[in-house]
């Protein structure tokens, strides 16, 4: 099995590719090692690793966040996980776990004032087909949190979490795209999911 790996915006964060699925639809995102425990083989044993502080599953993608250890002392540990997960024949995800096949990714409750539907339903295909597939290409996810007073609440996942860049992604990427669609819109702040 052969795993490329690949630098994403965040230098806390790399991308592996193992060349397969990692998930048939949705994404799924591990920030502690009771929740990879409960929910994900694969992520458990990535989140054994020591220096590892965070996983997030994509279709076909891994990427993993470090803490303060240099990614020369972890990424053999991660190649290594990973390529021992997919050989064992292990799921990636614990049957009915959310983020599996089917299942929700995230839990958060959406918001937005009643009437503001139509701009809701535009605003999540403008990030479905136009954003989410460019942050996927860096190893993270924007999801929809919500809409009020003009203002569009997003959560950062992946590679996007505490990346350097992300206030520059959310002001001149996103926000601009969207003005531009949706009047409506004046401005775009990330949020943390519930």
């Amino acid at each position: 099995m052969f795993i490329q790996t690949e630098s994403t915006p965040n230098p806390q964060t790399l991308k592996f590719l193992p060349g397969r699925v990692v998930l048939d639809s949705g994404t799924a995102e591990f920030l502690d090692s009771e929740d990879a425990a409960a929910r994900s083989p694969l992520a458990a044993r990535l989140m054994a690793v020591d220096g590892v502080s965070g996983v997030f599953f994509g279709y076909d993608f891994i990427t993993v966040t470090r803490d303060e250890t240099a990614w020369q002392h972890l990424k053999p540990a991660v190649l290594a996980g990973i390529m021992e997960h997919f050989m064992s024949g292990q799921p990636v995800m614990a049957p009915g776990a959310a983020g599996a096949a089917g299942q929700p990714s995230d839990s958060g409750e959406e918001f937005f004032e009643p009437g503001d539907e139509s701009l809701v339903a535009t605003i999540k295909e403008l990030l479905e087909t136009r954003v989410r597939p460019a942050v996927a290409q860096d190893g993270g996810d924007i999801t929809f949190r919500g809409f009020r007073d003009g203002t569009v609440f997003l959560n950062m996942r992946g590679a996007c979490a505490g990346c350097p860049s992300s206030t520059a992604t959310l002001k001149n990427g996103i926000e601009n795209l969207l003005r531009h669609f949706v009047p409506e819109v004046e401005a775009v702040e990330a949020v943390e999911a519930a």
